[in-house]
């Protein structure tokens, strides 16, 4: 991607804390239309329940949806890990589960960033037993060398190096969600 300018840096008040930028605003609504596009093309004929991760991948899912050009449905969940034990086990509390229900559906996660694949892993086996017609991922992004589980991803917006990374729905203790590029966190979190 390159050295970016300063002017892609519009968050004075938190560059304390901000590194480089990873992937710069323009590159993500560049990659969103791609997505979105990739996304209307294979779900022409069943458009797709779009299933939004809170609170991370809510940035992506708002962008995402305006680009797929089908009357998609959105739905929502919340997982939340048992501390640092989902390091290890994977084991996530359903915070918010679905209102819709997905049997005979065609169900895309929207999910923000994918390391360990833990909880994606469990997300996909508890909406698995749910029995929609397919279950899919669209994840902004992937970082490279990070994965615990083998995930076949069928959307990816970016891979990124293994660094702990903010903005765009990412954030750090709730701070930083609303950068509108993706940055490393060179503060204490």
């Amino acid at each position: 991607m390159g050295p970016h300018s300063s002017q892609d840096f519009t968050a004075h008040w938190a560059k304390h804390e901000l590194g480089e930028v990873v992937v710069s605003a323009k590159e993500i609504q560049a990659r969103v239309k791609e997505l979105g596009a990739q996304i209307t093309k294979d779900y022409a004929s069943n458009p797709p329940l779009l299933v939004c991760v809170l609170k991370g991948a809510a940035n992506f899912m708002t962008e995402l949806m305006h680009a797929i050009e089908l009357p998609v449905t959105i739905d929502f969940m919340a997982v939340s890990s048992y501390g640092a034990a989902t390091k290890t086990s994977g084991v996530v509390r359903i915070v918010k589960d679905l209102d819709a229900d997905i049997a005979n559906r065609d169900v895309l996660i929207v999910e923000d960033v994918v390391d360990s694949g833990l909880t994606l892993n469990y997300l996909r086996q508890y909406l698995g037993s749910r029995n929609p017609r397919s279950l899919d991922v669209c994840a902004l992004l992937l970082k490279e060398g990070e994965q615990r589980v083998e995930q076949e991803l069928k959307y990816v917006g970016f891979s990124i190096p293994p660094e702990f990374v903010v903005g765009y729905g990412l954030d750090v203790n709730e701070r930083y969600r609303n950068l509108d590029a993706i940055y490393t966190f060179t503060g204490t979190p």
